[in-house]
């Protein structure tokens, strides 16, 4: 009898576990959702997460509230969110650098990409700058290149991010010229650096670099790939200049700790396809420099994959290294 008893009970809870747990997606979000971008405010992750998440608060009637916690080269952030519960209610803003450029050059890592998170989709696309200081600085990347040829000091330049580090070093190879990088932990501390006088020259995204550039405080000498930029629409293609430099883009995405129920991933993805159907949004993103776009959670899936053997390649041929 007993053992009848206790079978039962088993077979209510398996139909019973199916249930919950689309009851569960479909009351989401019922509570406030938090983003961790693992970069200080004011630079194109934090830029295009509040944006996003200002738009699906609306739509959601949810606080989706945005969390900075920078360092160890977006490492800290990403720790916090793959240690969070896995119901959609901790999400992390990665960028290339998380989930790609870490593991490609052999970081540290106290976490792991592709076990760790669940891919949701890719929310955005960036626009890097080339750029030096307007009081001083030179006008033109000829001035440039001729100022670290003359000079008995190495040029130095401010990156925070992998990709920008690397376009650095594959502008001044294509220069002739040698040139130190000053690393920063985000686009704040870059721009900084360049106001400030501490660096020579930066290249950053377009999200904190903008504003400056209409003050008239930096002078944007090349981006960084030749998608059109709204803001700077003059603004050539470093490789315009270099055609032995190849287009380099930085981007952004959405990925929720491991384990999150598909149902929770698919409503957070339907979230962002509606935010981003709004032209305003697009529009706020564009001004930015940020080229908002989305994915389904396979095809996220399927770009980290190629781009991480695309990148351990050139990390293994070239040798480069970053502290």
């Amino acid at each position: 009898m007993q053992r009848r008893i206790f079978l039962t009970g088993l077979a209510l809870l398996a139909g019973i576990a199916p249930a919950f747990g689309q009851n569960t997606a479909a009351n989401f979000p019922n509570r406030p959702i938090k983003i961790v971008v693992p970069f200080p405010a004011g630079g194109p992750t934090d830029i295009n997460a509040r944006i996003l998440g200002q738009k699906l608060s609306e739509t959601w009637g949810q606080g989706v509230v945005i969390e900075n916690r920078p360092g160890a080269n977006t490492g800290i952030g990403a720790a916090v969110v793959a240690k969070s519960p896995a119901d959609g209610y901790t999400l992390l803003a990665a960028m290339d650098t998380t989930m790609v450029m870490n593991p490609a050059s052999g970081a540290s890592m106290s976490y792991d990409p592709v076990k760790d998170f669940v891919p949701i989709t890719i929310t955005a696309k960036n626009t890097s700058l080339l750029s030096v200081r307007a009081e001083d600085g030179p006008k033109t990347l000829k001035e440039l290149i001729e100022r670290g040829k003359a000079s008995s000091k190495k040029l130095t330049y401010g990156a925070g991010i992998t990709i920008t580090r690397l376009a650095g070093l594959e502008f001044a190879k294509a220069a002739g010229i040698e040139v130190v990088l000053v690393p920063y932990k985000g686009s704040a501390e870059v721009v900084h650096g360049l106001l400030t006088g501490s660096v020579d020259f930066v290249v950053d995204g377009a999200a904190a670099g903008i504003p400056l550039v209409q003050a008239g405080k930096i002078r944007a000498l090349a981006k960084l790939n030749t998608r059109p930029l709204t803001a700077l629409p003059d603004l050539q293609f470093l490789g315009t200049a270099m055609p032995q430099i190849q287009e380099m883009s930085s981007w952004i995405g959405l990925v929720a700790p491991a384990g999150t129920p598909p149902e929770i991933v698919a409503k957070i993805h339907d979230g962002v396809v509606k935010a981003y159907a709004d032209p305003a949004i697009a529009e706020k993103l564009d001004r930015a420099g940020i080229n908002a776009v989305t994915t389904t959670p396979a095809e996220f899936s399927k770009f980290i994959h190629e781009e991480t053997a695309h990148w351990t390649k050139v990390f293994k041929e070239t040798g480069v290294k970053f502290d």
